[in-house]
This record gives C-alpha cells, sequence and structure tokens, in this order.
C-alpha cells in the first residue's frame, strides 16, 4: 500500500507523488535523509498544511510553470498545488547551485501532467 499523504492540515493536504509503478523518486529521498532533515521538511508541509502558505522565500518558493519549491537546506523538493486542497511533490534532489537545474523542473512538470492524467482517467489511487 502506498503512503500518498505526507501531511494532512486544514488548509492543505501534501502528497508524494508516485509514478505507474508505484515508485516515487521523493519518498524514497526523503526516507533516505537524516531525523533532522526529515523534520525540517515536515515542519515546512505542517506550516503550510495548516496555514495554507509559507511567506518566506528561503523556505518555499514559486520556482514558475506552476513549479513550487520547498527549501529544507540544503535539500529541494519540488510540488505543484492541485485541486481539492492538495499539494502534490513530483521530485527531491541536494542543491548544488544558485539555479534550480532545468532537468529537475522539467522531471516536476512531466510527473505533473502524468498526475493529472492519471487522475483524471481514474488511475492513480488504488481503489
Amino acid at each position: 500500500m502506498k503512503e500518498y499523504i505526507a501531511y494532512s492540515g486544514e488548509a492543505f493536504t501534501v502528497e508524494w507523488y508516485f509514478d505507474s509503478t508505484g515508485n516515487s523518486d521523493a519518498f524514497n529521498y526523503y526516507n533516505e535523509q537524516s531525523d533532522i532533515q526529515k523534520r525540517k521538511l515536515l515542519m515546512l508541509f505542517k506550516r503550510i498544511g495548516d496555514f495554507g502558505k509559507i511567506s518566506d522565500i528561503t523556505k518555499f518558493r514559486n520556482e514558475g510553470d506552476q513549479i513550487f519549491a520547498f527549501k529544507p537546506q540544503p535539500d529541494r523538493y519540488l510540488s505543484f498545488f492541485h485541486s481539492g486542497k492538495k499539494i502534490i511533490v513530483t521530485n527531491a534532489f541536494a542543491k548544488k547551485s544558485d539555479k534550480l537545474p532545468k532537468g529537475e523542473k522539467d522531471k516536476s512538470l512531466a510527473r505533473k501532467l502524468d498526475y493529472e492524467q492519471r487522475t483524471n482517467g481514474g488511475s492513480y489511487y488504488e481503489k
């Protein structure tokens, strides 16, 4: 059974994206992190889930093209907003430069499209 929900709050539910084979790169990346790094990310999920926003751009930022980044230093978790008060976390990586790597953003955009197609088709969530 996949654990889609990372955090559920009053304003938003934060979920991990899973591909059609049941794999989640972002969730796997998270599970490999130290307890301190996990706590940093979960605090960001809790803040946005409970209050609906994170005003500090050093912690959460619009990266354009409807992609947003949770930024628990030095990691980045890319995501997008979806109807039903959901935020879907698509991929994660360790930040190595000042700019967002194009390949990571492209991966997030492709997963956003895949998620939307599979949810619209009724095949994303397990029944």
